[in-house]
């Protein structure tokens, strides 16, 4: 799981829709990419990053982590 990019989400409230609007897929993938059963591509991820968490480190966002409360 991507607790550091879920907590971010969190901070900002982000949705997964919105992710997913802005990446061209649907939510249900987005929340299958950020749950670990598959994997952001690298366009995906500096997309999103760049766009949404620009003050974020790309190894912080998407490196598998525990639940972050």
């Amino acid at each position: 799981m991507l607790g550091h990019f879920r907590k971010a989400m969190k901070d900002k409230g982000i949705s997964a829709a919105a992710i997913a609007a802005l990446i061209g897929t649907t939510e249900k993938t987005v929340n299958n990419k950020i749950n670990g059963d598959t994997d952001f591509t690298l366009p995906e991820a500096l997309t999103i990053r760049d766009n949404l968490f620009p003050e974020y480190d790309l190894c912080y966002l998407y490196k598998p982590c525990e639940e972050v409360a």
